[in-house]
């Protein structure tokens, strides 16, 4: 049976600073935020997407957290960055500095090569 052939995923790096707006919020309040007015629009208006978030604030100035999104192709991602600017996260409460957007391995694939990457055991 031969192996079928799909787009690679899609892997984002949203670099975000926090807004006042924000940092006003109690803990509970951003919880409830994102629960309420983030989350139901991406899970309304996307599928195939994962999200992991890393705290930067204690190393960087420049940027207070990165948003690691991975989505199965081009399309889903496009659709969930529609879907975040559609909520309070996107300019009120993160301002998003920069997106670093790539397919992991991609020259790998394009030269039908082995990836280069480091394994530490």
């Amino acid at each position: 049976m031969p192996i079928e052939e799909t787009e690679p995923p899609v892997t984002a790096f949203m670099l975000v600073k926090t807004t006042p707006e924000w940092l006003a919020l109690s803990v509970p309040e951003r919880i409830k935020a994102f629960a309420t007015q983030i989350v139901p629009t991406i899970e309304a208006k996307t599928a195939g997407v994962r999200s992991r978030f890393y705290d930067t604030e204690f190393y960087s100035a420049r940027v207070t957290d990165v948003w690691v999104w991975e989505a199965d192709d081009h399309h889903a991602y496009q659709l969930l960055i529609d879907a975040l600017r559609e909520t309070p996260f996107w300019d009120r409460y993160f301002e998003v500095v920069d997106l670093l957007v790539g397919t992991e391995n991609g020259y790998a694939r394009n030269y039908d090569v082995d990836p280069v990457a480091s394994i530490s055991t």
